[in-house]
């Protein structure tokens, strides 16, 4: 009888731990399988990144810098019109491009970059309209004019409209440029785009003709 019960007890003790040991079994597969699945979370998530950032190179590559004024133009509106929040039948008003820091202030760049892009969206679609239009054509002996920053001799008021902006900011070599399309009713930016243009120059003073003029030698008679 002591021996049965022995036999019993025993048995209840293996079985037991055999139990334990599955449950930790069950347990330690458990774990691995979290494991795997927040490794390959992780994994997923560096390679969308890396997608991500593929894309961004090759559209820095071959979008967003270029060595010439007129394909810095282009990339600028190519890229404004990808964004599907524009409207392109509602009126567009392009003010002058100013300086990044001074936005008070432009130049010739700035004005004929303005120009430039007000050329390049008409061309695409915009419904580009010109605000410094004059009540009237004036006329002297030099010409016959209709556009005038004379705030006299324009519209007091202009329509609800997209307003175009854009600065520019002089690098070494380059300058960057970035524009924005914002909905004048309630300030939202609709669209923006921005470029490099990679002209080289280590001087770009003949680009924004503010060179600083020679230096004069003064002549002297010999003593």
């Amino acid at each position: 009888m002591y021996s049965f019960m022995k036999i019993l007890l025993l048995a209840g003790i293996i079985l037991g731990l055999a139990g334990c040991t599955y449950i930790d079994t069950n347990h330690t597969i458990t774990s691995k399988n979290a494991n795997t699945s927040s490794v390959m979370a992780a994994d997923t998530k560096v390679q969308r990144s890396k997608k991500r950032m593929e894309i961004a190179t090759d559209m820095e590559r071959h979008v967003k810098i270029q060595t010439s004024f007129e394909s810095t133009i282009n990339s600028l509106a190519t890229q404004m019109l990808e964004n599907t929040k524009m409207k392109t039948n509602k009126p567009v008003l392009f003010t002058s491009f100013v300086r990044l820091d001074n936005l008070k202030k432009t130049s010739e760049f700035g004005r004929l970059y303005s120009e430039s892009m007000i050329n390049e969206l008409s061309n695409r679609g915009f419904n580009v309209i010109e605000f410094r239009g004059q009540m009237n054509v004036s006329i002297n002996d030099d010409g016959e004019y209709f556009i005038s920053r004379d705030i006299s001799k324009l519209k007091k008021t202009i329509q609800d409209t997209y307003i175009v902006v854009g600065t520019y900011s002089r690098q070494f070599k380059k300058v960057i440029l970035n524009i924005r399309v914002i909905d004048n009713h309630n300030g939202r930016i609709l669209s923006s785009s921005r470029a490099t243009y990679l002209h080289n120059l280590r001087d770009d003073c003949v680009i924004f003709k503010d060179c600083k003029p020679a230096r004069k030698i003064k002549i002297v008679a010999e003593k």
